[in-house]
């Protein structure tokens, strides 16, 4: 388990960061920019879960919890054995909950806003925040692994779902294009 006694080291003050191995990357670099998009996700996902349903809260506990996961595996470089990774099995949950949440909502007949409850919206956000670690993920090309992107692509996909759900009381927010206004 990790100990930390001590929160400031000023080993960062000269813009370089740690990662797992012990190297030092420009905290610029790729990889401490996933890693800091993925920190902001988790961020959004706790605040969403301040005002979700219980079931919506549930999963997004055990998303947090995967989303430290994805956080030691982009931190990680290749060649390290035994390091924490993102693996398969944890994308197929996310789809398995995507698919179980989608069956309970009608289907969209139009785009709709980053609006509704308290919930949605923050949601919402999170979805937006996480495709942007997802963007920043791809950017990083092969130094981030096939499986944490393919985890945020699904992240994002099941974010917008539990939105709509967070939303079923009231229904989504449609969007209404400026020709129709």
């Amino acid at each position: 388990m990790v100990r930390l006694n001590r929160i400031y080291t000023r080993t960062g003050d000269d813009g370089s960061t740690g990662l797992v191995d012990g190297s030092r990357v420009s905290k610029a670099s790729h990889r401490p920019v996933v890693m800091g998009s993925v920190d902001e996700a988790n961020a959004a996902i706790g605040l969403a879960r301040l005002s979700a349903s219980p079931a919506t809260d549930a999963l997004l506990s055990r998303i947090q919890n995967d989303l430290f996961d994805l956080g030691a595996d982009v931190a990680t470089p290749d060649g390290i054995d035994g390091a924490l990774r993102i693996i398969p099995a944890q994308v197929d949950w996310l789809e398995m909950q995507i698919d179980a949440v989608n069956d309970q909502l009608a289907p969209l007949t139009s785009f709709i806003l980053p609006a509704g409850t308290a919930a949605a919206t923050h949601l919402h956000l999170a979805r937006t925040i996480t495709r942007r670690a997802e963007r920043d993920a791809v950017a990083a090309g092969n130094e981030i692994s096939a499986f944490a992107r393919q985890y945020l692509n699904r992240l994002s996909d099941l974010l917008f779902v539990l939105a709509r759900i967070e939303n079923a009381s009231a229904g989504d927010v449609l969007w209404v294009p400026g020709a129709s206004r």
